[in-house]
């Protein structure tokens, strides 16, 4: 079965490689004590890349695991709604 995200799972791996090197980047400047507006550039730009993958699993959990769900209807049908509001909700506050 899988999940909303397991096709693509590779190149979600792959950026999420890419955003783990962005963050080792971080503790280097801090480590060499850069600029600081600098590193704020930088954390800026790692989570835009983290709020990148966020909705395409986002994306991928509603288009695959709630739509499932609602297909099905009952009670499995709202707590999927419910979680993936919960779910949006914390992305919008981050």
């Amino acid at each position: 079965m899988g999940y909303g995200y397991s096709d693509s799972r590779e190149a979600i791996q792959k950026r999420l490689r890419r955003i783990e090197g962005q963050v080792r980047g971080l503790q280097r400047m801090v480590e060499e004590d850069r600029y600081c507006i600098s590193i704020l550039e930088q954390v800026s730009a790692a989570t835009r890349a983290l709020q990148s993958v966020a909705l395409e699993l986002l994306d991928g959990h509603l288009d695959h695991c709630v739509a499932a769900a609602v297909r099905e209807g009952g009670e499995e049908s709202t707590a999927k709604l419910k979680e993936a509001s919960a779910a949006i909700a914390r992305l919008v506050r981050s």
